[in-house]
Order: C-alpha cells, then structure tokens, then sequence
C-alpha cells in the first residue's frame, strides 16, 4: 500500500495496452483527452493494486480497501497520537510479558527495539516479499486468462526469473515491461 509520504505513481491499461501512466494529475489529464470508450484498468504501479478511478471527480483516485483496512478496528485517540504512537493490542505467552518487563525502558520500548531491528535485519526480504506481492496482485487482475499464467505466477513465488520470462515472453510488449519492471527486486535471493 502506498505510503502517505510519497506521491502516487499510476499506470493504465485498456487491454494489454499501457495507455497512460504518470501521477494523479497526469493520468487523470491523459484519460480526459481519451477518444477511445474502451475500458480501462488503473493501478498504483508500485504496488500493482487496482485503483478505482472517476475521470469526472477533481480528487483523482479511490483505492479499493483492502482486507486489512475493512477490517480496522484500530481505536483512535489511544496511545500518543501527535507523535504517531497508536495503541493496539498485543497477546503474549506470560514468561514473555515478564521479560519484556525486565528490559530496560519497559515492554513498550523492548518491542519497539526488537521491531526496529527485525525490520533491519529483514529489510532484503521483505523488499523480495513485496516485489513478487505487487507483481502477482498487477498479474492477477490483468493477465489472469493468458497462456501460461499459472505456471508463471509458480516460478515468480519460486524466484525462477529466467522459466518466468520465458513464460511471459509471448505476453503483449507494454504488459510484459511492466511484470519486469514490478518484478526486477523480487529475483534476489533474501540472505
């Protein structure tokens, strides 16, 4: 999901046929100027989710909510929300609350460091994890009826890039440029 800090990179296709791509402003620009009715699907071309867009609407896109934000049931106001500090519930066994206790600063702190240095620690796979997440959701809504979809999305979830450019190699130029683009950090192999 994008992060609110940076700005929304979007790409369109109608078809298989990139048609626009650029910022809001832009793609909405580029998509008023369109002749042609032909459907189209927009996507954050980082993320690979699917946006619903309305051409009319001055404020540009709507993103589909996502499981995790249907369902969140975070309380507002709780914790130390100026300092972006939000309080959720966390369920541990009870010799780890007491060694999380025992840690300097308190349990609070003791999580914050651990989850500071698991995100360190995990940054190469994590940037892995999310290359193949967005590549798969983008290939997911636009490609999933092509020939050899399914043994391609195998080989991207394997880390197989040569069997998985071999499969999409016969897929539409401006389609298959993107699956490269959004897959290029996940062949890697997390250490």
């Amino acid at each position: 999901m994008p992060s609110d800090t940076q700005p929304i990179h979007l790409i369109v296709f109608a078809g298989f046929k990139r048609i626009a791509e650029g910022s809001t402003a832009e793609v909405l620009a580029q998509l008023r100027e369109r002749k042609d009715d032909t459907p189209y699907l927009i996507f954050d071309a980082q993320t690979g989710e699917s946006l619903d867009f309305d051409v009319h609407n001055q404020a540009g896109v709507v993103p589909h909510a996502t499981t995790a934000e249907a369902h969140d049931d975070t309380p507002r106001g709780v914790g130390r929300p100026k300092l972006g500090v939000v309080a959720r519930e966390v369920t541990l066994l009870p010799r780890h609350w007491d060694w999380l206790n025992r840690q300097p600063g308190g349990a609070s702190v003791a999580l914050r460091r651990l989850v500071q240095e698991a995100s360190r620690v995990n940054a190469d796979r994590d940037a892995v994890r999310a290359s193949r997440e967005s590549t798969y959701r983008f290939m997911t809504a636009i490609a999933g009826a092509l020939p050899g979809f399914e043994e391609a999305t195998r080989a991207l979830f394997a880390g197989e890039r040569n069997r998985f450019e071999g499969l999409i190699d016969a897929w539409p130029a401006d389609l298959r440029t993107h699956l490269q683009k959004l897959s290029a950090a996940g062949w890697s192999t997390p250490a």
